[in-house]
């Protein structure tokens, strides 16, 4: 899945990006997905707000942490 691995390795969603992720945006589509159902988008610095934006745009529920986080939080 995008956005597990290391920010050094994990590159942005923004079609055309190739810079390294530092950002998490975790969301759904609640017309046609479950609350169980969370897509994951990785962002670098500059795109983090872009792809906020186009989610949000869309009333799609959202968080937004820094990818970081997640390496922790998959820490046993």
């Amino acid at each position: 899945m995008i956005g597990l691995g290391s920010p050094a390795t994990d590159t942005c969603s923004r079609a055309g990006c190739r810079d390294a992720a530092t950002w998490r945006l975790d969301w759904r589509n609640p017309r046609i997905h479950a609350e169980d159902r969370v897509k994951t988008w990785v962002a670098c610095p500059a795109h983090v707000d872009y792809l906020r934006e186009f989610l949000a745009a869309r009333d799609f529920p959202l968080t937004v942490r820094l990818l970081e986080t997640t390496d922790t939080e998959a820490t046993p």
